[in-house]
Parts: structure tokens; C-alpha cells; sequence
């Protein structure tokens, strides 16, 4: 069956196998090198080049924007195969999954044909400018500001902690328009604003991690001369486009639970690894994390039937939030715990060699993963702050006091 078939003339198992003998011919015999550096990060792209050639960039979008109209239970197929599959990271999930939808939903036709068609083939990378110094959980306070002159804004000011900044192509940001009426209202004021990283007056600083990466960078706006028609949504009412966005980070992408439980069955091959098959402190771990992992894929797969039926998921991406970045960081804390000594070694990865065969996961994966699981708690909005919002506008429970 060819990836150009609709998937309308497929059932769920037979596209299942469709995706399982597409991956196992172009999958990379060897695990690529990091995405975050330079020569790690355009493999990574020429493999999202490839995924699109298939037909795979995103089996779940609509055929009218180039994906394949898969809906939710291939979707989740899909992605169940990919990570068996053991097949490369992907780096393009700020432009398919945040960017994308958000131009689906807000975007004039005009925008949707210039910028879909480069974002879908993985030619063009996004990246999001959201947080701030100083304005992280209070998104609503940014200070970067953007002045209409004429066709075009004036753009000053700052943005930090920006994924993948040091290698994309364009940004797409919060920047206040109405500094008055933010004063009053600090939600208001606020434009969803999509700016070339090429242009003048832009500089992007790579920031290193705590493990030696360069995955984030900040990135500084000098007088940037943005065309209006580069505004997506109302102008002044960028919030609401921007909680749609936070929506689509903060909430399940359906079968993104196959990617903890390849995390688990690599786990299961460090305890092999480490000789700790009959070690009872390390199984009672494995258990532990394995229950929440299937306990989130059973949740996963609710959700997809609440959705195929209808039903609202708005209410559910605070509490996945909560979840899954809280059992992600349980994973891999659990394995830097059974690598013991050498879980704190942060030099040569070859000095501990745990490769797995079966799973594809070097020892630098257990520490990358380990300080991305930590960070994965506060982007996307806090999980302290998410737990205020599950309070307040699911459970509906008093409010927090606030000043």
C-alpha cells in the first residue's frame, strides 16, 4: 500500500502495517547524532525531508493542508510504530503541531499557502517566542513591544528559554501592540506576530545547558521591521490565539504515549545492563513507572474516544500537562538512580557505554533526557501553575488569592 493511498480505504491495522514497513526501509541504521548541535540538527532535518517525501510529516493533519486525513486511531498508530521503530527525534514539532494548527484556526488563506506548505516539508523551522526575563508564568506581563510605522511593526525586546532558536528560520511571537491598555488589562494589548529571523535587527545567542547542549537560545529584537501581514489573528487580541497554542502543548498529542513506553523498555534494558534483573528495589522502579506509562496510554486512548464523539478536550491539558512531564521525569530520575555513581558523570559518554542495541539509547540519552524531563515542568506554563487552573477551572474550587 503505497503513502499516497487515503487512508479513508484503510482500517487502523492495515495502515499499521503500512507505517511498520515504510520505517523499517528508511529508518537510520544508526542513531543520528544530537539535534542540538549544527551537524545533528540538519540530519535530523534531512529525515523530516524524508518523512514528508512518505507522506508521514503529519499523517494526522487535513489532506486540504498536505496531511493524509489519518484521524485519531491511525494517528495513534502511527505513532506507536514510530517510536518501535526506534526512528529519529523530531524537530519540527514547533511548526506541526503549535504553528500549524494555530494558522488552521486563526490564519487569513493567505498565510495558511505561504507558510504551511515550507513548514509541513520541514524547509522552513519554527520556533516559539513566548517567555521573557521575568515573564515566564506570567506570560501576560511581556515588555516586548511592537509599533505599527506604516506596512509594518517596529519590534523591540527580548526573548529566552526559545527551543531550538539557535537553528530555526522564523519565530512566531507574543509582542504588545497597546502598551496603555495593558496597563490596565494585561491580558489585552497583546498581538500573535510571526517574524523572520533573517531580518535586521535580530540577534540570536545560543544558551548552554546544564548538560552541555545548545538546544535553547535567547533571542533579542533591535528595531525589526515586521509586516503587518505578518500578524496572525486580531490585532490586540494575541492572547487568545496564544492559549489556543499553549493548548496544543500542554495536551496530549495523541500517541505521544508511545514514546514513555519506549522510555520504559529502555529503562528495562539498563536494569539487564546494570545485572539488576533480580535486584528488588530496581523492579519495584521499573513497575512503578511502567504502571503510570500504561496508565497514560489507557488515558490517551479515552481522550481519542471523547474526540472522535464530539466531546470537549479544552478541560484535559492542564491535567496532562501535570502528568506526563511528572512521569517523564520520573523515568528518567529512575534510571540516572539504577546507573548509581555513574548516573553523576558528566564528562566523556564513552566512559560509560550503555548503549542498548534493542532501544537505541546511549548513555548522553539518559542525561540529556534526564535535564529535558526537568525543564518540561516549567515550560508550557508551570505545573504549579498548571495545578491552579485544574483547581480553579476544572474542579472549580475558590481561587488563590492573589495581590
Amino acid at each position: 500500500m503505497s503513502a499516497e493511498m487515503s487512508t479513508e480505504t484503510s482500517t487502523v491495522e492495515e495502515f499499521r502495517a503500512e507505517v511498520r514497513a515504510w520505517l523499517e526501509a528508511h529508518v537510520p541504521a544508526e542513531p543520528l547524532p544530537s539535534w542540538t548541535e549544527r551537524a545533528g540538527f540538519d540530519l535530523h532535518r534531512a529525515w523530516e525531508r524524508t518523512l514528508f517525501e512518505g507522506g508521514y510529516a503529519a499523517v494526522d493533519w487535513p489532506a486540504a493542508y498536505g496531511g493524509r486525513d489519518a484521524g485519531l486511531r491511525r494517528s495513534i498508530a502511527f505513532a506507536e510504530e514510530y517510536y518501535r521503530a526506534g526512528a529519529p527525534e523530531r524537530i519540527n514539532m514547533g511548526g506541526l503541531y503549535l504553528l500549524g494548527p494555530v494558522l488552521m484556526q486563526y490564519g487569513t488563506p493567505e498565510q495558511c499557502e505561504r507558510w504551511i506548505p515550507d513548514l509541513l516539508a520541514c524547509r522552513t523551522i519554527w520556533c516559539q517566542g513566548f517567555s521573557e526575563p521575568e515573564s515566564g508564568s506570567d506570560l501576560a506581563s511581556l515588555r516586548t513591544r511592537a509599533e505599527r510605522d506604516g506596512d509594518h511593526y517596529v519590534v523591540n525586546g527580548q526573548k529566552i528559554w526559545t527551543s531550538m532558536g539557535g537553528f530555526a528560520d522564523w519565530i512566531f511571537a507574543l509582542v504588545r501592540t497597546d502598551p496603555e491598555v495593558g496597563r490596565r488589562r494585561k491580558h489585552h494589548g497583546i498581538t500573535f506576530l510571526c517574524i523572520d529571523l533573517r531580518s535586521p535587527g535580530v540577534e540570536v545567542r545560543p544558551l548552554a545547558m546544564v548538560d552541555g547542549t545548545r538546544g535553547f537560545a535567547e533571542v533579542f529584537f533591535t528595531d525589526v521591521r515586521v509586516p503587518v501581514e505578518n500578524v496572525v489573528g486580531e490585532v490586540d487580541q494575541g492572547w487568545r490565539v496564544a492559549m489556543s497554542t499553549l493548548g496544543f502543548e500542554r495536551g496530549a498529542v495523541f500517541g505521544d504515549h508511545a514514546k514513555f513506553t519506549a522510555d520504559v523498555e529502555a529503562l528495562a534494558a539498563l536494569v539487564r545492563v546494570r545485572g539488576l534483573e533480580d535486584d528488588t528495589r530496581a523492579l519495584d522502579e521499573l513497575g512503578r513507572v511502567l504502571v503510570e506509562t500504561e496508565v497514560y496510554r489507557a488515558n490517551v486512548y479515552r481522550l481519542a474516544g471523547i474526540a472522535e464523539a464530539g466531546g470537549d478536550l479544552d478541560s484535559t491539558a492542564s491535567i496532562n500537562k501535570v502528568f506526563w512531564t511528572q512521569m517523564q521525569h520520573d523515568i528518567f530520575a529512575t534510571g540516572l538512580r539504577l546507573m548509581e555513581e555513574d548516573g553523576a558523570v558528566v564528562g566523556d559518554p564513552a566512559a560509560v557505554p550503555y548503549a542498548d542495541a534493542a532501544t537505541r539509547r546511549s548513555w548522553a540519552d539518559w542525561h540529556h533526557r534526564y535535564w529535558y524531563a526537568r525543564a518540561a515542568m516549567i515550560f508550557g506554563g508551570t505545573n504549579e501553575i498548571q495545578r491552579n487552573i485544574i483547581s480553579e477551572r476544572v474542579l472549580g474550587l475558590p481561587m488563590e488569592p492573589r495581590p
